[in-house]
């Protein structure tokens, strides 16, 4: 089952060097899940301050600066990992650096057919 492992955190909870750590952390897990044959993809987000939110609205565009909503806490990654079952992301998830700080969501990926030739 494929899993998006979603990170959400403030911002401003990270020092630089904190954020360095977590990233060396994090890229060590990647690295283990890879050799396992479970992990699929993973990447950090640029600061909520670079987004860009559309919305159709009565069939015209709406452009905004900033995120979708106001929160506490922002999107800042993700993992999508292939896994056998939810309690193995769970534990997969609670090894993640960022789940110290913020929360992990986990949703599972819809399997979608491939497309046509």
């Amino acid at each position: 089952m494929k899993y998006m492992l979603l990170i959400y955190g403030k911002e401003s909870n990270w020092t630089e060097d904190e954020r360095k750590e977590c990233m060396l952390d994090s890229m060590g897990i990647c690295e283990e899940l890879e050799r396992e044959g479970k992990w699929i993809a993973s990447s950090p987000l640029h600061s909520v301050t670079t987004a860009t939110s559309v919305r159709v609205v009565d069939g015209q565009r709406q452009i905004t600066d900033g995120p979708f909503a106001e929160t506490t806490e922002q999107l800042g990654g993700y993992y999508i990992i292939d896994v056998g079952n939810l309690d193995e992301a769970i534990e997969i998830a609670a090894r993640l650096p960022p789940a110290k700080k913020g929360t992990v969501e986990i949703r599972p990926l819809f399997p979608l057919p491939a497309p046509p030739a």
